[in-house]
């Protein structure tokens, strides 16, 4: 099975760069989106449907800002927007998708990036978020998590690790927090296979050329849970497609 991850930055403008005929050439099994920046009923129903997709949106209430929308060639068994906690929920956070005996969260973790109150506000996601997991995980132990965690988890994932000024997405609590996600019942999908690789980012800032100079940062995560990390085939960050300031994140998995 192909699992693809990928923050388009606003799905209409995605699908003008040709992101249709870019998933019609990748043809995953499913397709988790994130910053769709839409409701449901600003877009054609048939565009997903033409190409063989079930389309599950989990929106903000906010237009034009957020949300989260799974694309899956299989019909899903059960479908849970939010985590329950209406401060994430309102912004389309996580969607859940059962398929069979697995579920797979697609998520978007907020940006801490544009002042100092957005970041606590990730800091408070991310440990609320981290406990519903683990309840989920005692009824649901094969579990995917894939999507925009904006955290740097490594010094290799990110071109400039000495940088001194510490800005949200690189600070110790949420790069401490992170590792301890992955020393706790989740892999991270990628180092699985490639534990020392270098360079292989999934978003890049738009100024200088940094795309085009592999100035980037590595972002966008598969966890899976221990049933799963056996699995796993490949996991590549795809820079060549460009409907995006990331790149999609593609796993390939033995389900």
């Amino acid at each position: 099975m192909k699992i693809v991850s990928y923050n388009v930055n606003g799905i209409r403008a995605a699908i003008k760069k040709g992101l249709i005929e870019w998933l019609k050439e990748e043809a995953p099994d499913v397709v988790c989106i994130q910053e769709s920046k839409a409701q449901e009923d600003q877009l054609d129903e048939s565009i997903f449907k033409d190409i063989g997709y079930n389309a599950y949106w989990h929106s903000a209430e906010k237009k034009g800002y957020s949300g989260v929308l799974t694309l899956s060639k299989i019909q899903a068994d059960k479908i849970q927007a939010g985590i329950g906690i209406q401060d994430y929920d309102k912004e389309g956070r996580v969607l859940r998708t059962d398929f069979g005996d697995w579920s797979l969260l697609n998520c978007y973790f907020p940006s801490g990036s544009s002042s100092e109150e957005r970041h606590n506000f990730k800091i408070k996601f991310i440990e609320d978020f981290g406990p519903w997991v683990q309840k989920l995980l005692k009824k649901r132990k094969k579990l995917i998590i894939v999507g925009d965690y904006n955290i740097v988890r490594l010094d290799i994932d990110i071109h400039n690790p000495q940088r001194k000024d510490k800005p949200s997405g690189f600070r110790e609590e949420e790069r401490k927090w992170l590792n301890d996600w992955f020393s706790n019942g989740m892999h991270d999908a990628f180092r699985v296979i490639y534990p020392d690789l270098k360079d292989a980012y999934s978003w890049w800032s738009y100024r200088a050329g940094s795309r085009q100079k592999n100035k980037g940062w590595r972002i966008d995560y598969i966890s899976v849970s221990e049933q799963l990390s056996g699995l796993i085939q490949d996991v590549k960050q795809l820079r060549e497609a460009t409907h995006s300031d990331h790149a999609p994140v593609i796993m390939d998995i033995k389900l």
